[in-house]
């Protein structure tokens, strides 16, 4: 009923360069774990969690091979905000070191969810009474 293709296919015209370089999954999710590792520094920075700051940067620095940059002050934003923001954020870089299998940053994902959540716990019991 068909009859099979004859032609070359598209992908393969002549003519096309396939010298470019491509990234390896490993290398996409180590700047994805770097991007959420600095976005977590920025808000544990605004809620001005000096030694947890000081951990976080240490893995971006050894992900992306340099010190990242870092807030300049506190926010006056809603703590239970910027607690629910980070957690957010550990959790997914979290997700990411695991399937990088990155132990460190993994664990260091999984403390600060930790830390997070029961600041949440600490600012709701404060905000019921």
């Amino acid at each position: 009923m068909y009859e099979p293709i004859r032609s070359k296919p598209v992908v393969h015209r002549e003519g096309v360069r396939h010298d470019y370089p491509h990234r390896s999954r490993a290398e996409a999710l180590d700047i994805q774990l770097a991007g959420h590792l600095s976005a977590l520094l920025a808000l544990t920075d605004e809620l001005g969690l000096d030694d947890a700051a000081e951990q976080i940067a240490a893995q971006v620095t050894r992900l992306r091979g340099a010190r990242p940059a870092r807030a300049a002050g506190h926010s006056e934003e809603d703590p239970a905000v910027l607690h629910r923001r980070a957690h957010d954020l550990a959790a997914r870089a979290l997700l990411v070191a695991a399937s990088r299998a990155d132990t460190t940053a993994a664990i260091l994902a999984a403390g600060r969810m930790d830390a997070h959540a029961a600041a949440l716990d600490s600012v709701d019991l404060a905000g019921a009474h």
